[in-house]
Order: C-alpha cells, then structure tokens, then sequence
C-alpha cells in the first residue's frame, strides 16, 4: 500500500533507447520534467526507487532494447505495464507493411505531432540513430528514414583512426577548419545538417510536393543541429514522451 504522504500522478512514462532513457512523471494531461540515465542503468532496483517516489496507475514504456523489459515488469510489480507496440490503441493508423517491426518510440512521435501539430508530417529524432517518421496527410503513419547518429558517425572516425580526435560537438567556426579538431567539427555540423536538409526534401517531393508538411525535430542533438535548418519548424524535446501520454490516455 503506498504511503499516506506518497504523491500520486496518472503514469510514469519510459522512453528506452540505446544509449539513454528518459523517464517521466505525468498527468493526462501534462508530462512533468523528465529525468535521464544510460540505458544500461535501468535496473529492477532503480524503477523500484522512481515509483517509490509516486503512486502511478500505469507505467507506459517504448522501449527499443527488449532485453529491459523484464526490468520493467517486475520493478512495476502489481501497477500495469502498457509496451507500446503496433498492436496498441494509437490514435493514427499504420500504413506499413510489417508494422510489428516499427520501433515503439516511433510510433510514440507519429501519435505525438499528429494529435499536437497535424499532418501531414515528418518528426527527426536525433538519437542514437537519427530517424525520420512520416505521419500522411489522412494520419497514417507511413514508413520513414533511418541514418547513422551524429555521435555515432565522430565517433566511428576517432575509434578508427590514429591521429583523428574525440569531439564535444558544437557549432563550427568556420566551414574551413584550421585544426584537425575544427575540420572535424566542421564536417560533422555541416555535413549533418545537409544529410537532414536532403533527405526532408526527398521525403516532401515524393510524398507531399504541394502540401504544406510539419517538420518537428526532437531528440538529443535537436537543439544544435536543427536550429540552423529552416525546414525545420520547431524543436519539441519531450515529443517521444508526449506520444506515451497520449498513448497512455487511450489505453489506460
């Protein structure tokens, strides 16, 4: 039984990737700040402690790492555990042919900017990998895009190379470096964004060449990259958890 004093929120929200996960208290309404560790420190103990702090009526997870599911369930012990998936109440149809192989944080930001900014649309997510999802103009999720992380790209070249240098990525100088750190910095900025400017425009001639598309990025390089890119129309940090409240209000 939860303590007198124990506060109490509708879900806790997980969003499982690779390399982090974030972690969020929310109403149905509204998603409290979020909290972020790395996905390797999801643990029974660690969920146990969060839900400690409140009474949930539901955890809701997208998780693209099956093998902390299991931690989930069991730290969550009698409170309901809803895994997004296709076969969940998502609010948008999919168009696709093998929709149980649609990563779950996907379908968490095709529900999220189609019920908070419309469609049709495309949501960049800049994780791990950097994932384009496109939600058509009738709400259906469709199918996208799916590149190398901004991270994992640098840090191929300096895991690779003898001479080449770690990054802390930030805005470049110049596009001509004068150091091998600032020619590093300068391709990898550069060279992303137009990697992400390319492939919105193919998107929006093949799909929607007289339309106007919502272009919503999120994710952890959102902010660096996107700020620069005009097609891009906002960034929206929280949109993956956004998408699991919505989620959540269908399903619970």
């Amino acid at each position: 039984m939860a303590a007198a004093s124990q506060r109490k929120s509708d879900y806790l929200l997980i969003d499982i990737s690779n390399s982090f996960t974030k972690l969020a208290f929310s109403s149905q309404h509204r998603v409290a700040r979020p909290s972020r560790l790395r996905t390797q420190g999801v643990t029974i103990a660690a969920i146990k402690r969060l839900l400690a702090k409140r009474s949930v009526r539901a955890v809701v997870v997208s998780s693209v790492v099956p093998a902390k599911n299991g931690a989930i369930t069991k730290a969550a012990g009698a409170v309901r555990v809803v895994f997004v998936g296709a076969k969940t109440d998502l609010g948008v149809g999919i168009d696709y042919p093998t929709p149980a192989s649609i990563g779950a944080d996907r379908l968490a930001n095709a529900v999220a900017v189609a019920q908070l900014y419309g469609h049709p649309a495309i949501v960049v997510d800049f994780g791990t990998a950097v994932t384009f999802d496109v939600v058509s103009q009738g709400g259906d999720y469709v199918g996208g895009v799916i590149a190398p992380g901004l991270e994992s790209m640098t840090n191929f070249l300096y895991q690779r190379t003898a001479l080449l240098p770690k990054l802390n990525l930030r805005e470049p100088r110049s596009a001509i470096g004068k150091t091998t750190r600032d020619a590093m910095m300068s391709g990898a900025i550069y060279g992303y964004r137009g990697l992400v400017r390319e492939i919105i425009a193919r998107i929006r001639a093949e799909s929607f060449p007289r339309q106007k598309v919502r272009v919503i990025a999120t994710g952890g390089y959102a902010q660096l990259i996107a700020r620069r890119l005009p097609e891009i129309e906002t960034v929206h940090p929280s949109l993956t958890l956004e998408g699991l409240r919505l989620i959540a209000n269908l399903n619970v």
